[in-house]
């Protein structure tokens, strides 16, 4: 059974910063492109960075700069740090193994206040 779990969540000022955390089980892990994504109040939830299983990465216009993807395959988890955050960036921020794309984990609540 694919689990993903996400943590790293938060309440924090503008221009601060947050690391989001994702582990991944019931999957091989290193295999799979992982991407996070992000739903804001009332909005659809949009692809914001994503790695390959050789550590390319891309990004939206939106987070690019500030946000970096990563993973670490001896611990089947992907973080995403993120730096320099606007209230814009409030969203609950999920998780995402690629090849697995039915499954989505509970997400994590990111705030940002002004």
């Amino acid at each position: 059974q694919v689990q993903l779990v996400e943590s790293g969540g938060g309440l924090v000022q503008a221009g601060g910063s947050l690391r989001l955390s994702c582990a991944a089980s019931g999957m091989i892990f290193s295999n799979n492109v992982m991407g996070w994504y992000r739903q804001a109040p009332g909005k659809g939830r949009d692809l914001i960075a994503r790695i390959t299983t050789i550590g390319s990465t891309e990004y939206a216009d939106s987070v690019k700069g500030r946000f970096t993807i990563s993973r670490d395959n001896a611990k089947n988890t992907v973080y995403l740090q993120m730096n320099t955050l606007k209230p814009e960036d409030t969203a609950v921020y999920y998780c995402k193994a690629f090849q697995y794309a039915r499954y989505w984990g509970q997400g994590t609540q990111v705030t940002v206040s002004s």
